[in-house]
């Protein structure tokens, strides 16, 4: 179950957060509910309650619980950052690269519109990069929508490379 299949049974049945979120400690995670209320910094009172049905979780809360489950999920997993681009700049990447003695996986996410950019970058984030690499004008839209850096591509040797071109026609 993912993060967003709890999102899904909130919004779908009554008590359906509660049966997922209980599903998700127990036989996902393996934790208790004071060790994730521990993670989280929620009141294990607090999480009693709604796990009771005897209070509806509040806006803050869901916040709490969505961001310490993202993070518990992407524990253990491999490092990446996504890049995404167009087919032709994604296939000269290399598929890992070394960041403060450590290799990180470079995942690439091919896109050939703006829609397919937005999309991309927030498959990135639910896949759990560690950021998103991409046009400066993507940037400025995923980086309200994302919750992991965002950081555009810039393309310096393009414009040099421009420049010399049309030296000539000049």
């Amino acid at each position: 179950m993912t993060v967003e299949d709890l999102i899904s049974s909130m919004l779908r049945e009554e008590g359906g957060f509660q049966k997922a979120f209980k599903s998700i400690l127990d036989e996902e995670l393996d934790l208790s509910l004071s060790e994730f209320c521990s993670i989280a910094g929620i009141s294990q009172s607090t999480m009693y309650k709604i796990l009771e049905e005897n209070r509806e979780p509040n806006l803050r809360t869901i916040r709490l619980i969505i961001k310490s489950l993202r993070t518990l999920y992407r524990t253990g997993t491999e490092n990446f950052v996504a890049v995404v681009a167009s087919p032709s700049f994604v296939e000269a990447l290399p598929r890992t690269m070394e960041a403060s003695g450590t290799d990180v996986k470079i995942k690439e996410y091919p896109i050939s519109t703006v829609e397919d950019a937005i999309i991309a970058a927030v498959r990135a984030e639910r896949d759990g990069a560690l950021a998103v690499v991409c046009a400066p004008i993507i940037a400025l839209v995923v980086e309200k929508i994302l919750s992991i850096p965002v950081v555009s591509v810039m393309p310096l040797g393009s414009v040099i490379k421009a420049l010399d071109v049309v030296k000539g026609l000049i």
